[in-house]
């Protein structure tokens, strides 16, 4: 029996070199993306900001900041030629372990309606809707809600 190896992925803290791989994954995903001043601000306020990194470059990558006892979950993405591939789960469970040993209790993020694939990646992580943000996301007719969903960690 032979044994399979996938390749070795790790989690590192974001730098400046790593923004123009990351502003490509985020153009390329999103309709309304951050903006490059918005990851530069994220790293500047000192919240915590990683790269998910693979043989092959950056696969994804997660912004998050913590208040107290709680973690907002602020970013998370993989990048389209990688998702549906389990990376999303991988990033998803360091993020919540990263917040359980900074001693956060809850996790929490906002998830468009409209988003389903992400609404259930959360849900098989044991998120749940806490709340509604009315008219948060642009929206390509006005404005769009987010929902609000908490993980107890």
């Amino acid at each position: 029996m032979s044994a399979v190896l996938k390749p070795l992925i790790e989690l590192r803290p974001m730098i400046e070199a790593d923004l123009a791989a990351v502003i490509a994954i985020e153009n390329a995903i999103y309709a309304f993306p951050w903006t490059l001043g918005n990851f530069r601000d994220s790293l500047a306020a000192g919240y915590q900001c990683w790269v998910y990194v693979g043989e092959c470059g950056l696969v994804g990558y997660a912004v998050m900041m913590y208040v107290v006892d709680e973690a907002h979950l602020l970013n998370i993405s993989i990048a389209s030629s990688r998702q549906r591939q389990g990376h999303g789960s991988a990033l998803l469970r360091s993020v919540c372990e990263l917040a359980r040993e900074h001693g956060a209790r809850l996790l929490f993020l906002e998830v468009r309606p409209s988003n389903t694939g992400a609404r259930r990646l959360y849900a098989r992580h044991g998120f749940k809707h806490i709340g509604l943000r009315r008219e948060y996301y642009p929206a390509p007719t006005g404005r769009e809600d987010a929902l609000v969903l908490g993980l107890p960690l």
